[in-house]
């Protein structure tokens, strides 16, 4: 069986049929849905135009009309609470007042997304909201366009030229937050990477090893353990650094499920956290305000990224924007300080007989 795109099956659109008639979209809307406030003889040319071209109205072409309220899928597999929260709560806020429906779908990453999201296609979707980690999943991205389905992706480090997208520049954060802490006089700073596949983690590292160059302290490839963007890899690579012959003085995490699984590691050794260790995180989801103590970190504005995003789909399928729409919205971080940083314990020296 072979399977054809929605450009190879070429059915005409609503808009053939306005270009057809001589008329707007709305109008033709106006007929199909058979409202009242449309002259005869304009509607004899909208049927008209509909016969001609064998239209069958469905759906997503009636909302690309303006008739109907669009629909948009979110499939979401992000392993933080705090950031998917977020990320909801910003997207469902931007639906409403756009008048959209937004149709949200967990999914694993894999062959499940791609069920999910050929689900989403067939049910007739307007546009899809992709969050990490599916942002940097090239099988569904690749599944997406062919379906000519419109799509934004929401915090890909480096999103494809012509693809929408927003995001923040991850790497300047991460090199801000690490100017941060060799600032306070850290030169041991360790570093746990978020998820190996996505490009965020990986622009993050970036940041972090360029800030240490820029400082000119050398890069020690045994202060950086893997991490997952989850609670519980962060417990690993917080026992791997800490249990170095010469553990970091500060432990810059991925995101904040880390770094707060770094202070409950900390706290679980006996180490004061700012005293004796530093700790910072990315993200400022909630869980940054919930621990103790509270974390300095880097403020992605997730909420608002997923009101942009959702914003931004929305226009594009209404085709409201001009053909030099901005296709990548890059928004502001801040670096948050609270009370998880300090300078490094001064020591006093060691005694000798």
């Amino acid at each position: 069986m072979v399977k054809t795109s929605r450009r190879q099956r070429s059915a005409p659109t609503i808009i053939d049929v306005a270009k057809r008639a001589g008329v707007s979209p709305m109008t033709v809307s106006r007929v199909i849905n058979g409202e009242s406030n449309v002259r005869p003889a304009t509607r004899e040319l909208v049927n008209a135009a509909i016969t001609a071209l064998n239209y069958a109205p469905n759906p997503a072409a009636r909302s690309l009309a303006g008739a109907g309220q669009n629909r948009i899928g979110l499939l979401y597999a992000n392993p933080s609470a705090g950031y998917l929260s977020e990320f909801l709560v910003g997207s469902l806020d931007q639906a409403s007042r756009r008048d959209v429906q937004l149709i949200v779908e967990q999914c694993e990453p894999g062959d499940h997304e791609l069920q999910v999201a050929r689900h989403l296609i067939e049910s007739g979707v307007d546009g899809v909201l992709l969050p990490p980690p599916l942002c940097d999943s090239p099988d569904l991205i690749r599944l997406l366009a062919e379906e000519e389905v419109a799509t934004v992706l929401v915090g890909s480090a480096v999103p494809p030229a012509n693809q929408l997208a927003v995001s923040i520049d991850d790497c300047q954060a991460a090199y801000a937050m690490t100017r941060h802490m060799l600032g306070l006089g850290h030169l041991r700073i360790g570093f746990i990477q978020g998820g190996p596949t996505l490009k965020a983690s990986a622009h993050r590292y970036a940041g972090y090893c360029s800030a240490l160059e820029d400082a000119e302290v050398a890069l020690d490839l045994d202060l950086v353990a893997p991490g997952l963007f989850t609670y519980r890899s962060g417990l690993d690579a917080a026992e791997q650094l800490l249990d170095l012959a010469e553990p970091p003085t500060a432990i810059f995490a991925g995101n904040d499920d880390m770094a707060a699984a770094t202070v409950a590691v900390a706290h679980r050794r006996g180490l004061d956290v700012p005293g004796d260790l530093t700790v910072c995180g990315f993200d400022d989801t909630t869980l940054a305000t919930t621990i103790w103590p509270e974390l300095t970190t880097i403020h992605q504005p997730i909420a608002d990224m997923s009101r942009a995003a959702v914003d931004m789909l929305v226009t594009h399928i209404r085709r409201q924007a001009p053909p030099t729409e901005r296709r990548h919205q890059v928004l502001p971080y801040t670096l948050i300080r609270r009370q998880s940083d300090a300078p490094p314990r001064r020591r006093p020296p060691a005694r000798h007989a």
